[in-house]
């Protein structure tokens, strides 16, 4: 669970990152869970776009995506979302006590 403080950190480090995801009409299907899961592990923090045509919430997606791959909401703006995960292998986001 992600401290207030911790928060904060990450959503000033998301502001300078591109989503790397779209989520479509076609919604979440278990290959898109994997690509997440996969490039969550690599990069920590990653934003992910909702696309108009699609009618899902973006807080409601988030939440989804992160119970799945037992990650962490940080924040949503507009269609936009971001998630972290401290990574395993690749650990680069030192985040405040």
């Amino acid at each position: 669970m992600l401290t207030g403080k911790q928060r904060s950190y990450l959503k000033g480090l998301a502001n300078n990152i591109d989503p790397i995801f779209q989520i479509g009409k076609n919604g979440l299907s278990d290959n898109f869970i994997n690509q997440v899961e996969e490039a969550i592990e690599t990069r920590e923090l990653i934003k992910i776009k909702i696309l108009q045509n699609s009618m899902l919430d973006p807080t409601e997606v988030a939440n989804e995506i992160a119970d799945r791959i037992d990650a962490e909401f940080v924040q949503s703006i507009g269609s936009r979302f971001v998630l972290y995960k401290e990574s395993i292998e690749n650990k680069n986001i030192q985040l405040p006590k």
